[in-house]
């Protein structure tokens, strides 16, 4: 079971973190190259052995531990699939061990050789297909990190996110130009069959065997052989089958992939019996009976429509179809996972469809070649037309008007839409729609209106949300009322605060007691105006110094129109909010009036519930450090939590003001890949020889951290975990 897993994975973790915490050393093997001469760290994924001074553990239970691990690291040279020597800081993560600060001494004599069938496959696919790489890397071996944000985000409005991922279709279409091929060389079928079977075993073990191919082989396997030995198959046994298998290891369930992967084949299935019954199935006189007249003179006539259909026009019909019933099914997933609906997608996919059908054999041919470059890189050369109309498509769509619709639905709402869901796909399977219907209709009421209610968890939350670039922070109360402090970017055409910002608030629920914008600058307050028009905050509060930001100025006129209460900082101003304290340490109207940097005019608030304080200190640098060093009570300057200034420049963060506050944890919100070099190693630096553990939203995406008044607690991404006290 789930729960099992869950223990014996906890159990591990503990065993693991326990022979680093005393200084001992582990085996690990990473999914990526780690370069040697990085500029800057770099996340990789892995797993990791106990090892007990370099010798594998003599404990049995101890040997038998495979934990996954997310390492950052830099200055290394490894290949991925190698298995390593490894030492470091450990942090104990739900998902497993966090580690930080690492040394790397390969092993060449041992390797996980699908790890460096997969890695050797990345690099060849980099060669070859250069900026396309990316995409490629996605369609063929699932790796999807080195996506851009915005390609993600394109693809993700146009309703073809799923292509961005292996999942059953990909699979599927592989195998049928296989065994197409095997048919032109006039080979049987069961030959045929069987050769292409092996080929997509081989090529499914080669990827990790990630669970949505996994899930696409056993179906495969299944309908064959069932044809062959003449014993035809429901299509809802062989999803039944295909879905459980790959779940030998229970948490496969919590899967992105195999969720979208199990939920658009049942779309399938769905919609495919959907066509029948309207092709040409007829009316119960139950059912006939019970319908009222209007609705069954419409439904007759719907029917007769759909019966001349032929041709083309048939299978467009079909599709388009199909297209509506993945986008219902899959819509709970996609507006959880991605924040959005895309109202485009059976066209889009429509369009795409074909060109995926006809450029992943092709991709797949080109890895099976690569070993001989001069072939590989011609066909490589030859998929470039076909990947760029599929980024055009996904382009096109996402830019129609209303393509998509940006959502936040909170955990219930998510799950009610997950029982209309089933609900629908149960009703297209069954005699009778209208009790299935009736409960789908009843769940997507509650889906509507739960959003309209909030509860807080019961403990303060920090949330620093990732909007690259930027600040965006929003501090939750216990009851469910947020305090945010700044709201991101603004870019041609968007802001962080619409496309991050008010959703994530949204998805939560709750109202905005107060907005701080800490100084007037666009990448704190690009999105300060969306967030003022959309959540209404009771209050605005900021520093006053004026800039021709032309977003700072849009910031105070939707501040005027929405008639909410403006108000200056001053240090002292102090308010309570659902037994929060915030306290304003920074800055003053002379100061302020005094400076010539918007960054030195930085609202720094003091945020205190029970006994657990945080510091969030926007853009500060150096000299207004010194200057509430100076002029505060050192008494409140102490802090567990510490959201470092200027997004990790060295012009922030110093000694003297570091040492003041001697924080449990930092906080980094820096976008990837930034030009400005953020987070500066020299601050870095002054918080790992302080063996102070820092965050950052590039490595870690948004970072939550959470109190319950004593103790600590934080979730990324990678994973949740406690903060040690001091």
């Amino acid at each position: 079971t789930a729960r099992a897993a869950r223990a014996d994975l906890a159990r591990c973790a503990s065993l693991v973190y326990e022979s680093l915490a005393r200084g001992d050393r582990v085996r690990a093997v990473f999914d990526d190259r780690i370069a040697s001469g990085q500029h800057a760290s770099s996340a990789v994924r892995g797993v990791l052995a106990p090892m007990e001074s370099g010798q594998p553990s003599s404990n049995t239970e101890r040997a038998h531990c495979r934990v996954p691990a997310v390492a950052r690291v830099a200055g290394a040279n490894v290949a991925p699939g190698i298995w390593c020597v490894v030492s470091g800081t450990p942090v104990r993560t739900d998902r497993g061990v966090r580690l930080t600060g690492i040394a790397i001494a390969a092993d060449v004599t041992h390797s996980d050789w699908r790890r460096v069938a997969r890695g050797r496959s990345g690099e060849r696919i980099d060669r070859d297909f250069g900026k396309n790489a990316a995409l490629v890397r996605a369609l063929l071996i699932a790796d999807q990190d080195g996506i851009a944000p915005d390609v993600r985000d394109r693809f993700a409005d146009a309703g073809l996110v799923h292509m961005l991922s292996i999942s059953g279709l990909h699979v599927a279409i592989i195998a049928s130009a296989l065994l197409t091929v095997a048919s032109a060389l006039r080979l049987s079928r069961v030959l045929a069959f069987g050769a292409s079977l092996v080929v997509i075993c081989i090529y499914v073990v080669a990827l990790g065997a990630p669970p949505p191919a996994v899930r696409s082989a056993v179906m495969l396997a299944i309908v064959g052989i069932s044809e062959h030995a003449q014993r035809p198959v429901h299509p809802w046994t062989a999803l039944a089958l295909g879905a459980v298998i790959p779940t030998f290891d229970p948490l496969v369930v919590l899967d992105l992939g195999w969720q979208l992967s199990v939920a658009g084949m049942a779309a399938l299935v769905a919609a495919r019996a959907m066509m029948r019954r309207l092709r040409h199935d007829t009316p119960s006189a139950e059912s006939r009976a019970r319908s009222w007249k209007r609705v069954r003179r419409a439904s007759r006539w719907a029917r007769r429509r759909i019966r001349t259909l032929s041709g083309w026009r048939y299978d467009l019909f079909r599709e388009l179809v199909t297209g509506v019933v993945a986008t219902l099914v899959t819509a709970p997933i996609i507006a959880w996972t991605f924040g959005r609906i895309s109202l485009i997608a059976p066209l889009s996919n429509v369009l795409a469809s074909p060109v995926v059908a006809v450029i992943q054999p092709a991709l797949f041919l080109a890895l099976l070649l690569s070993p001989w470059p001069a072939v590989s890189q011609w066909i490589a050369g030859a998929c470039a037309i076909p990947l760029t109309l599929l980024d055009s498509i996904a382009a096109g769509a996402a830019h129609v008007p209303y393509a998509s619709a940006h959502v936040a639905p909170t955990a219930i709402a998510a799950i009610a839409a997950g029982i209309a869901s089933a609900a629908f796909v149960r009703a297209t399977a069954s005699s009778r729609w209208t009790p299935a219907l009736v409960i789908a209709a009843c769940a997507l009421t509650i889906a509507v209106w739960s959003p309209s209610f909030s509860f807080g968890s019961g403990r303060m939350e920090l949330h620093m949300l990732d909007v690259g670039q930027g600040d965006a922070l929003a501090v939750r109360t216990p009851r469910g009322r947020w305090i945010l402090i700044d709201a991101g970017r603004r870019w041609d055409g968007g802001d962080a605060g619409r496309r991050v910002v008010i959703p994530y608030v949204q998805r939560f629920g709750g109202a905005v007691a107060a907005f701080v914008m800490t100084h007037a600058h666009d990448d704190h307050v690009g999105g300060a105006a969306s967030v003022v028009q959309a959540l209404t905050p009771l209050r605005v509060l900021e520093p006053a110094w004026i800039t021709p930001s032309g977003a700072y100025e849009r910031a105070l006129v939707a501040t005027r129109d929405a008639h909410v209460q403006w108000h200056r900082v001053q240090p002292g101003d102090h308010w309570r909010i659902d037994d929060v304290d915030v306290q304003v340490l920074a800055p003053d109207s002379a100061w302020t009036a005094a400076q010539v940097n918007a960054n030195e005019t930085s609202v720094m608030l003091r945020v205190q519930y029970g006994h657990v304080v945080m510091l969030l200190t926007g853009d500060a640098e150096v000299e207004e450090e010194q200057w509430v060093l100076n002029n505060a009570d050192r008494q409140l300057l102490h802090a567990d939590v510490l959201k470092l200034g200027h997004h990790g420049s060295k012009t922030s963060s110093s000694l003297p003001f570091l040492d003041a506050i001697e924080p449990r944890i930092g906080l980094i919100s820096v976008g990837e890949g930034n030009r400005y070099g953020h987070p500066s190693p020299e601050t870095l630096t002054h918080f790992a020889e302080r063996r102070i553990p820092t965050l950052r939203t590039d490595h870690d995406g948004t970072i939550v951290v959470s109190t319950d008044g004593t103790s600590l607690e934080v979730q990324t991404r990678d994973g949740h975990w406690s903060v040690p006290n001091r």
